[in-house]
This record gives C-alpha cells, sequence and structure tokens, in this order.
C-alpha cells in the first residue's frame, strides 16, 4: 500500500479569501421616503425640518446606504444636505442600495489591496463567503492579481476553476 498524500497541502497555492478584506462595521440602509409628503413630494421647509430633528448620533462609525424607496423625484440636494449631518458620525455614505454600498466598500479595499505576496504564486480566489462580498469585487480582484500572479483560479483548491496562467 502507498502512503496517501495531501497534495493540496503540500502545494505552493495561495488562498484569497476576499471575506477576509470585509469592513467590519453595522450596514444601515437610511430611507428618506418617510420625510416627504405623502412618501412622494419633497416640500423643502418641512424637509429641513426632518432633517433638523433627527438622531445623528445612530450612525456613529456605521456605513450608511441613503436611499428614497418610493418614485419620488428627489433633488440632489436633499441627500447632500442628509450628507451634512451624516459626515461626522458615519465612516462611509453612500447612494444607493446596501448591494451599492459593499459594491463601492469592496472597490477601496481592492484598490488599496497590496498584491505583493501573490507575486508569481498560482492563487485561488475562494468562492463561498458568509459575508456579502459583491459581484463586482471578484472581477476587480482577478484584474489585479492577474498583473503579479502565476495564475488565477476560482474555487477551492480541491476543486478550483482555472482562469488565468501567465505565459
Amino acid at each position: 500500500m502507498s502512503e496517501i498524500v495531501n497534495r493540496v497541502a503540500q502545494s505552493k497555492l495561495v488562498t484569497l479569501d476576499l471575506e477576509d478584506y470585509y469592513p467590519e462595521g453595522k450596514r444601515i440602509l437610511l430611507d428618506i421616503k418617510d420625510w416627504l409628503y405623502e412618501g412622494f413630494i419633497l416640500k423643502e421647509k418641512e424637509f429641513r425640518a426632518q432633517v433638523a430633528s433627527h438622531t445623528w448620533e445612530q450612525y456613529q462609525n456605521s456605513y450608511v446606504a441613503l436611499t428614497c424607496s418610493t418614485d419620488a423625484i428627489v433633488p440632489g440636494w436633499a441627500y447632500m444636505l442628509v450628507m451634512t449631518r451624516l459626515q461626522p458620525y458615519a465612516k462611509k455614505v453612500v447612494q444607493g442600495t446596501l448591494m451599492d454600498l459593499e459594491t463601492i466598500l469592496f472597490h477601496s479595499v481592492i484598490e488599496n489591496l497590496d498584491v505583493d505576496d501573490f507575486r508569481d504564486k498560482p492563487v485561488i480566489i475562494k468562492g463561498c463567503t458568509n459575508k456579502p462580498v459583491p459581484p463586482n469585487a471578484y472581477l476587480w480582484i482577478t484584474a489585479k492579481l492577474q498583473t503579479v500572479a502565476k495564475s488565477v483560479m476560482y474555487g477551492e483548491a480541491c476543486s478550483s476553476v482555472p482562469l488565468f496562467k501567465r505565459k
């Protein structure tokens, strides 16, 4: 009988798990529809009163997605006004959905990620995560790794899909 060898454990494969780079912090969806007349009409005086009376401290160290869930036509200045109140508290504010927020957060993470540790190595981008990693993050990390890695794969070491191999 020959000895069973774990070739995965002996390989030089490096696994990159985007979940490891997940920006920690509370995510909040701030929907301004309740600050509009009947959820659809922005009356400046009333809107400003809502903004002034809102408790902004609750957004301390949070990531905020600022949205209006109705089909109201909201002028750009309204979101900008809300931003002036969020700015001292929130880590990051975006106009859009929580997925838009995650996408922007990961874009920043990947843009600033030092990939020198992956230089000339075969890299597997782990596919399964428990945290909300947006689909675009996988595209961006693939493009970034492609500039330094020997090869880029997706999945798990036992069943990876080859994506790129430097010639």
